[in-house]
Order: structure tokens, then C-alpha cells, then sequence
């Protein structure tokens, strides 16, 4: 993990197999993107466990990540889980990372069922519908933390480098990703160092910005 990138964390961090880039935020008495009116009635939640405080839930995080870090993930039967959470659902944390398959939040994070509301997208960063998903966590299933997840080598970064370089059009809908991806690139362009490093962790600050945290009371 890279350390430098978390200001906010009160411990150190364990060193991962592959370098991640995660923010947090408290979404105890926060939504992203204003005030949500109607949420849904609030049940009995099918886990206990992860009724949990912003602080706490971060370190479980934290916890978590250093077992799969040093190879002590936890063997699950999620028979008892499913069995469970058939009735609703109170994830511990949300979590928006990217659609790279070598980051998995559930393995990274060595959850169960139930455990993580993950939302992915190549590049990790927040259009309207993934804001709308993370405040209905927030919202809805109250869950206490807000992670953005971001990798080493990310390819969709890579790629909106590349594009932006060399003045290179991008097939399909991938425009729309580089896109969304341009500013962080664009704001860390003149920063020493790697540029491909400089632009996740920009883009991992941004996600920060484009989710308009606002507490409400």
C-alpha cells in the first residue's frame, strides 16, 4: 500500500502485493451529491457484525487487507450468508474501484457476502449513476464508509494518457473513459515522476471532489 497517499489513516499501512491508492470517507451523517429524501424503512440487519462506527469500519478495512496481504485470508461456506442476507443487505463500507480483474475489493479486503457494496468502472472515477448507486448505500443501507479504490498500472489511465500524447482517437465507447479520466491526467501532467502514477493517484483525489461530499444534519 502506499502510504504516502493516505494522510487520513491514524496507523500505517501493511505493504501489499500490488501498490492501492484509497481514500476514505465517513459516510456517518454525509451523502455524496446532497440530501436524499425517501429513503427506504429500515429493517432488522441480516449481519450485526457490520453495524459498525466510520472508524471502526475503516479499521476492519485495514485489518482485513493485512491478513490477504500475508496469506491468511479467511475459507468461507457462505451457506449461512446467503441464507441471511436473503432479507436485505448493511455492507460494512462501499467501495468504488476499478474494473481491472487483478483488484477484487471482496479478496483484497477478505469479506464475505454482504460485507462490501462495490461499485466498478475502469478508471474508478464517478459518473451520475455510480454517485447514484454509492448514495443509495449511504442512503438507503447506511453503510458508514465510502472507500475509492484505485491500482498500480491502470490501463484505462494508461490509456487516457496515451490518447491525450500522441493525439490518438480510442475505438468503441472508450472515449467516454478517457474522457471522464482527462482531468486527473491533465492536472498531474506537470508533477516529477511517473506520470502513470502521478494520474491514478490524481484521479483517486478527484473522485473525492466529484462525489461533492456535504454533511447533513
Amino acid at each position: 500500500m502506499c502510504e504516502d497517499c493516505l494522510p487520513i489513516l491514524p496507523y500505517p499501512m501493511t505493504a501489499s502485493r500490488r501498490s492501492l491508492m484509497l481514500f476514505t470517507a465517513s459516510a456517518a451523517g454525509i451523502l455524496l451529491g446532497g440530501r436524499i429524501a425517501g429513503a427506504m424503512e429500515a429493517t432488522a440487519p441480516p449481519k450485526p457484525d457490520n453495524l459498525l462506527t466510520p472508524d471502526a469500519s475503516l479499521k476492519r478495512l485495514m485489518e482485513s487487507n493485512a491478513r490477504y496481504v500475508h496469506g491468511l485470508s479467511r475459507l468461507d461456506d457462505f451457506r449461512q450468508e446467503r441464507e441471511a442476507l436473503i432479507s436485505g443487505q448493511n455492507p460494512y463500507a462501499a467501495v468504488l474501484t476499478c474494473a481491472d480483474s487483478r483488484i477484487a475489493p471482496e479478496h483484497v479486503f477478505n469479506s464475505g457476502l454482504g460485507d462490501l457494496f462495490v461499485c466498478r468502472v475502469a478508471g474508478n472515477f464517478a459518473n451520475d449513476e455510480m454517485l447514484a448507486s454509492i448514495e443509495y448505500a449511504v442512503a438507503v443501507l447506511k453503510t458508514p464508509v465510502v472507500m475509492v479504490l484505485g491500482h498500480d498500472r491502470c490501463g484505462a489511465v494508461g490509456a487516457t494518457i496515451e490518447s491525450l500524447r500522441e493525439g490518438k482517437s480510442l475505438p468503441g465507447h472508450i472515449p467516454s473513459l478517457a474522457a471522464a479520466l482527462a482531468p486527473a491526467v491533465k492536472a498531474s501532467s506537470q508533477e516529477s515522476g511517473d506520470a502513470l502514477e502521478n494520474a491514478i493517484r490524481q484521479n483517486v483525489i478527484d473522485r473525492l471532489d466529484t462525489g461533492r461530499v456535504e454533511l447533513v444534519s
